[in-house]
């Protein structure tokens, strides 16, 4: 009997033990949880409020002039450009000038082998006289027959009809109309061979290629001995370019510019070869036709060029900056302004640390109106006004990129626009 009490006490006092581990456990267990979740809201809670840790970063609205540019890349070209070729096959017999020479109008530029023109000449030549001749004896027939009908005419009056016979007199009346036409067909074989001289005089003033313009030569593309083959295509022997004084820059002007370019806008130029030096230029034609390169619509845009002193060249790589407006006095703020929205606690505005960590619906963009006649949009900017943040709301106009223009609204030179924020350190 004592055994089994014995064995009785040390059960519940094991049981005991159990129940005592398994509380201490639980309560472990929750007091992790909460020092957890203390831990997580304290690493939180800081971060929700870094809007009001840091400073404003500001800068005045101020009153200055604009300058708004557009930018384009292109080549430059000659003003007329000519690619001199040959409408005739033949060897080349001597060629007169090299790249970079000065031609004149006029100028012999190459001289093809006249042998087998010459000849066709002569051949030609006589030709016509072969057809003279026969316009000659044709005119001596006609002569012929005209005077045996009248002399045939004039018995038949005397003999009142007798003689010569009905059908005689037909026949001489038919052989004078058969000399008449017999002499316009000559006289059309003599034209005709007199059309197949001035031809043949025409190539062969064709075989000496001279220069069609006054100019400079950019490239020679034949030598002495070779053979030009014309029966396709006229082959290109030379470029000319008139007058590099005076040059053409070609650019693609994209399509969200194009807008803003006009014709006799001022604008300049950069090249590789001359760097920091600008060229002066003037808008000539903004085309309407569009170029696709890669998914990129632009417009071709031709400006004028002063090349007095020949550093630029033909073929020539330059950026362009065209001047699409100029404002002065103009009331500007920097383009950071637009962009800045002052943060907001989320502690504040969600009512707790709990609701902090609960979804939201995120914030919508601020609405941007926008005035359709003049293309200038009304926008919301944040000032600095003693150590507080007021939004005020202006409408604003042009932009080089950095600054812009503000047409109107409560904005006054010499305000504080708020561009940004600093956060400070912990």
């Amino acid at each position: 009997m004592n055994d089994n009490s014995k064995s009785s006490q040390q059960m519940l006092r094991a049981i005991s033990i159990s129940s005592g581990n398994s509380k201490r456990k639980r309560v472990l267990t929750i007091a992790l949880i909460v020092v957890t979740v203390l831990l997580i809201g304290w690493w939180l809670w800081p971060k929700s409020n870094d809007a009001g840790n840091g400073s404003y970063l500001t800068e005045d609205a101020a009153i200055g002039d604009l300058s708004v540019t557009v930018s384009a890349t292109g080549n430059l070209y000659p003003t007329n450009q000519v690619d001199v070729g040959s409408e005739l096959s033949g060897i080349v017999e001597s060629v007169l000038v090299d790249e970079n020479d000065l031609v004149k109008r006029g100028q012999v530029l190459v001289k093809l082998d006249l042998s087998k023109l010459n000849d066709q000449v002569v051949k030609s030549q006589a030709a016509v006289l072969a057809a003279q001749a026969q316009v000659a004896q044709m005119q001596a027939t006609v002569k012929e027959s005209r005077a045996t009908l009248a002399r045939l005419r004039q018995v038949a009056e005397l003999t009142g009809g007798k003689v010569p016979s009905r059908s005689e007199l037909e026949a001489a009346e038919a052989a004078a109309s058969r000399a008449e036409a017999n002499e316009a067909n000559a006289r059309a074989a003599a034209a005709q061979a007199s059309a197949t001289l001035r031809s043949d005089q025409t190539n062969l003033s064709k075989a000496i290629i001279r220069s069609p313009i006054d100019g400079i030569v950019l490239t020679r593309k034949i030598e002495p001995g070779q053979t030009v083959a014309a029966s396709l295509q006229a082959p290109v022997l030379f470029t000319i370019a008139e007058d590099l004084a005076r040059m053409q820059l070609q650019v693609d002007v994209d399509e969200a510019d194009v807008s803003q370019v006009k014709n006799g806008q001022t604008a300049y130029f950069m090249v590789d070869a001359w760097p920091g030096r600008k060229y002066p230029a003037q808008i000539a034609r903004v085309g309407f036709g569009a170029q696709t390169t890669d998914g990129v619509v632009t417009y071709k845009t031709l400006l004028n060029v002063s090349n007095a002193d020949l550093s630029l060249r033909p073929g020539m790589t330059a950026t362009a900056e065209i001047s699409t407006a100029n404002l002065q006095g103009a009331l500007l703020i920097p383009n950071a302004a637009l962009r800045f929205t002052p943060a907001t606690s989320k502690a504040s505005s969600s009512g707790g640390f709990v609701a902090s960590l609960m979804p939201r619906r995120p914030q919508q963009p601020k609405q941007v109106k926008e005035n359709s006649s003049n293309g200038s949009t009304t926008r919301t900017i944040w000032v600095l006004q003693d150590k507080k943040t007021t939004p005020i709301e202006v409408t604003v106009g042009l932009t080089d990129g950095r600054r812009t223009q503000v047409v109107s609204g409560d904005l006054k030179a010499g305000a504080r626009v708020i561009i940004g924020m600093q956060k400070s350190a912990k």
